[in-house]
């Protein structure tokens, strides 16, 4: 999987612009605050219709303009795709493969498996549960068009769930239509639930060894699925936190509320690993990502680094660029340096200012 080109129309900082990629490795280099990491967050678009960074559309489109356009030609199995993505203030996006308009955005998930690594994945670690269930669910939409469809119905569900509970307190008598909720939730949930542990099945079937190398094969890496609840006792969890939930307006039982853990050495990384163990652990994460992948799908990913280098020490980093092998790459630094150093291959080279790319090699 390569991405050949990409093209953007008043896209954040970007008025216009072009780029023709390389089948190797790409980098973009210039000053914080040029738009370097605006690039990764449009291509990663094409693999998940939304942004790494959590932004609505129409905060992306660029500052007093209503609407954005972003085009990228990519090959996939020696076909090429031309996928065009608009962006609209106060419309949903609009996408088409090839000319063909999709009805739902979704619909493009699974076509272009893009990976991003960058200094806020270190958030898997160190924050809260969201941040490992997005990461999660952001790889299994990729992969699994049935996880997408179960996952975005379960969502729905608990919406409604949650505006019924909220109405309960005014109209008591609705309280007994909670049973066919719960009976929906308990259906699709459980179907999550499934796809999840048997996705942190394959990532430990990776990650092991991916975590003994870079360690010098001194510390073992595990991840611990926590589902908030079992299979077996959802229903009787759910009517157990009935009144909780009537109360505080909220559904507290489901896998929206599942976490996993990463131990290093049976010690949970984040509570008692050290910054440099929690770093080789999101490293080792996003490098059994990218053999996930290629195992899944038959054909690699395209790797984003945005700015990750500088986070990681020259064991890491040189761990991570003899990892990439022939991965498409483009990554994002201030400065060459650092590439040098490690006599990376470069295959291009742009210098990214103030919303101007210019190829140099």
């Amino acid at each position: 999987m390569i991405i050949k080109s990409l093209e953007l129309s008043d896209y954040r900082n970007y008025e216009q612009v072009s780029i023709k990629f390389d089948k190797g490795i790409n980098i973009l280099y210039g000053d914080n605050a040029q738009g370097k990491t605006n690039i990764l967050e449009a291509i990663y678009l094409f693999g998940t219709t939304k942004s790494h960074r959590g932004n609505k559309d129409k905060e992306i489109i660029r500052f007093g303009c209503e609407e954005s356009h972003i085009r990228a030609l990519f090959n996939k199995n020696e076909v090429e795709y031309q996928i065009d993505i608009h962006l609209r203030n106060e419309k949903s996006k609009g996408i088409a493969i090839n000319g063909v308009k999709l009805k739902k955005a979704a619909e493009l998930l699974g076509l272009a498996n893009i990976i991003i690594f960058s200094p806020e994945d270190l958030s898997i670690i160190k924050n809260g549960p969201s941040d490992r269930r997005r990461f999660i669910d952001a790889e299994l939409c990729q992969l699994d068009k049935v996880y997408l469809y179960n996952l975005t119905n379960y969502n729905k569900i608990v919406n409604q769930r949650n505006n019924l509970l909220k109405d309960i307190l005014i109209h008591p008598e609705l309280r007994d239509t909670l049973d066919v909720w719960d009976s929906q939730l308990i259906n699709i949930g459980s179907k999550i639930i499934e796809r999840r542990k048997i996705f942190i099945d394959q990532l430990n079937e990776i990650i092991v060894d991916i975590h003994k190398n870079i360690s010098g094969n001194k510390e073992k890496l595990d991840i611990i699925y926590e589902p908030n609840i079992d299979i077996e006792g959802y229903e009787e969890k759910l009517k157990r936190h009935r009144e909780k939930d009537i109360r505080y307006k909220l559904t507290s039982v489901g896998p929206h509320r599942d976490d996993f853990i990463i131990n290093i050495n049976d010690v949970d990384t984040k509570k008692y690993g050290s910054q440099g163990q929690q770093r080789t652990a999101a490293l080792s994460l996003k490098l059994a990502e990218i053999k996930l992948v290629e195992k899944i799908t038959g054909t690699t990913p395209i790797l984003l680094l945005d700015d990750v280098l500088s986070e990681l020490d020259s064991n890491r980093q040189n761990y991570l660029l003899n990892s990439i092998g022939d991965i498409q790459t483009i990554i994002t630094c201030t400065g060459l340096d650092e590439f040098i150093e490690n006599r990376i291959e470069i295959n291009k080279v742009f210098k990214v200012t103030e919303g101007t790319v210019k190829r140099e090699n």
